[in-house]
């Protein structure tokens, strides 16, 4: 699974980590995030994160 980076505060969503702070398990694609999801860092929308 591919990792995204936020283009604003360099955050990377790891999905072999998800985002347990706020209820995405492990394993989750990004794709797979919801759309009301945000950087837990900066709190931007998931169409400011690009693939690295």
């Amino acid at each position: 699974m591919d990792k995204y980076e936020c283009s604003v505060c360099g955050y990377v969503y790891d999905p072999e980590v998800g985002d347990p702070d706020n209820g995405i398990a492990a394993g989750t694609s990004f794709e797979d995030l919801p759309e009301d999801w945000v950087c837990p860092e900066c709190g931007v929308d998931k169409d400011m994160f690009e693939k690295v």
